[in-house]
Order: structure tokens, then C-alpha cells, then sequence
């Protein structure tokens, strides 16, 4: 399933998938790093909520990263429509 990351047209961060959910972008799912601070956890789960979007938990932010072909650990990654 992570593999998809590296096909789709991706969004990665808090702040970007924030800002886009919020100016109504398309956004088929989020995939949300399960080890990150409880407050992103809780912000994003409510968006998601609000807007009827998929959540799709990920064990690590470094595994989340590494599969959106990034050197870092990603938090929040959204798959636009």
C-alpha cells in the first residue's frame, strides 16, 4: 500500500496538507505517522474527519519518509485525487 506513495501525486507536511485540505484540494487519503507528537495526531485526524477523508496509519515517520522517497521522516502525507 505505501508503495503507491511513490506514484501518486503526493503532498508532505503538516502545514501543506493542513493548508490544502482546508482550501478544499481533492484528497483521496492521508497517511498519518502513528509515532508522531499527539497534537498533529489529533489535528489531523479532526480534519480528516470533518472532510470524510481516509486515515491510514503508518508505524514510523522514518518509514512513512523513506517510501515517499525522502531522506527524512514525514509525519503527514496526503494523495491528491
Amino acid at each position: 500500500m505505501l508503495e503507491e506513495l511513490q506514484h501518486e501525486k503526493i503532498i508532505i507536511g503538516l502545514k501543506q496538507v493542513s493548508r490544502s485540505i482546508r482550501e478544499g484540494d481533492q484528497i483521496l487519503k492521508i497517511y498519518l505517522a502513528q509515532d508522531a507528537d499527539n497534537n498533529i495526531l489529533e489535528k489531523i485526524n479532526t480534519l480528516a474527519k470533518q472532510h470524510s477523508i481516509e486515515i491510514i496509519p503508518v508505524d514510523s515517520r522514518k518509514k512513512l519518509g523513506r517510501n515517499c522517497g525522502i531522506d527524512v521522516g514525514a509525519t503527514v502525507v496526503a494523495v491528491q485525487k
